[in-house]
């Protein structure tokens, strides 16, 4: 911003692309105050205008910001999936920084770093990488910069798996457990995998499994929990007489938001949610997560919710209620997931049950790998040497004349249509 150019923070929902404008904001204190009443380095060339743009703004509330950043006089933009649409340009694009992403698509990306005239610096962060990235990483498109320290008021979590399974009476536990925390001064999440029935949050599906040749191993059918049910349950039973309510992507905006509130002010004991509360939450009294049909959830989701709780400097517990059968890819995962909480060690065992994707396309996950002999958690070792080679070569000779054969091939590859994703991360 400083030489003159603009930077966009993009993040996957409202509440935390709020929440890094207002951090954002106060930050800088008068550095974004431009455009202001009252910013003390009037016409001072270090101040710039922080902007933010989401999908609830009507287009009257829109015209002021797509015209600012249009012009350049937003230096910093943060915004959520509003800022790929067609009717944002920007001045002078110059640096793209993408927060949580796993939950944005390949495309998804790539529309925003399109709007720069020129390719800009690119910056991607997650908890949880998801398959493709990891892939990437090893082939050397990506540069990686690893965060391994807990961030400042953080605690450690301790992450149990509760196989109903074998021990069916430990759900009893599990309540207590619940009840004691709350006996505490803490406060608790309870997640479920749907919202009433067999009625899904909004672009959820359950994890789907795979054995060793591919084929999707197909969960035994079971009645899953709801919010609405595991409400009324607990509420009736084991939870009787705690302060307990419930959030869902169904319920109105304001009910939504009333509930947040409350719960993060400490009137609410135990919050009964689907897996709305994934990311952009932020309640430093809440120690205790119960994930119940955690097998329904993939490694990075189990790894984003478990990180709502131990946010105040309080150790946190994260319980995994399953009925998961030993042996299974849901039960490892499962497991994997209660032995550590290194997001890139959870990511080689998600990229080892999923695969890598199409590392030269547009799918980030699943099946399809356009791999054919090549393995990238089993061959990291060939790919870093070939990558090292292929270094030295470039460097040695950048077009390639000693080894016309080699030219030709990644001429073709240029040419083709998967070369389009060669910059897309």
């Amino acid at each position: 911003v400083d030489s003159g150019g603009q930077a966009a923070l993009l993040a996957p929902t409202e509440v935390l692309a709020q929440q890094h404008y207002r951090s954002i904001t106060a930050m800088l204190g008068d550095l974004a105050a431009s455009g202001l009443a009252g910013g003390l380095f009037a016409g001072d060339q270090e101040q710039t205008h922080v902007e933010l743009l989401t999908g609830s703004m009507t287009k009257t509330q829109r015209k002021g910001p797509l015209s600012r950043i249009a012009t350049g006089e937003a230096g910093i933009v943060v915004g959520t999936h509003a800022l790929l649409q067609d009717q944002v340009m920007f001045d002078d694009l110059g640096l793209v920084v993408v927060d949580e992403q796993h939950r944005f698509g390949v495309e998804q990306r790539a529309a925003l770093t399109d709007k720069a005239g020129t390719p800009p610096h690119l910056l991607v962060m997650t908890a949880t990488p998801i398959p493709r990235t990891v892939a990437m990483t090893v082939f050397g498109d990506l540069e990686v910069s690893t965060l391994t320290e807990l961030p400042a008021g953080r605690a450690e979590i301790q992450t149990n798996l509760v196989s109903l399974v074998e021990h069916p009476a430990w759900i009893a536990r599990v309540w207590e457990r619940v009840k004691e925390e709350v006996e505490k001064g803490h406060q608790v999440y309870v997640v479920a995998p749907r919202i009433s029935g067999d009625e899904s949050e909004q672009g959820e599906s359950d994890q789907r499994d795979f054995d060793a040749d591919g084929n999707e191993v197909k969960a035994a059918p079971a009645q899953l929990s709801a919010v609405d049910e595991v409400t009324e349950e607990l509420t009736t039973g084991p939870l009787q007489g705690l302060s307990v309510a419930k959030l869902h992507g169904k319920l109105p905006a304001e009910e939504k938001e009333r509930t947040m509130s409350a719960f993060a002010a400490g009137d609410i004991d135990v919050l009964i949610a689907t897996t709305v509360i994934e990311v952009g939450v932020d309640v430093p009294n809440a120690t205790t997560m119960v994930i119940l049909d955690a097998d329904r959830f993939g490694v990075s989701q189990l790894h984003q919710l478990r990180g709502r709780v131990g946010r105040g400097g309080l150790h946190g517990l994260c319980l995994l209620v399953s009925h998961a059968e030993t042996g299974t890819p849901a039960r490892t995962r499962l497991d994997a997931v209660a032995q550590t909480t290194d997001g890139f060690e959870l990511s080689r065992v998600d990229l080892d049950q999923r695969r890598e994707g199409d590392v030269l396309g547009a799918s980030q996950s699943g099946r399809r790998s356009s791999l054919e002999s090549l393995r990238v958690l089993r061959d990291e070792e060939t790919i870093l040497e070939a990558r090292e080679a292929a270094e030295a070569l470039l460097e040695a000779d950048p077009e390639l004349a000693t080894a016309p054969l080699l030219a030709e091939r990644v001429t073709e590859i240029e040419e083709s249509a998967s070369a389009d994703y060669l910059e897309k991360s």
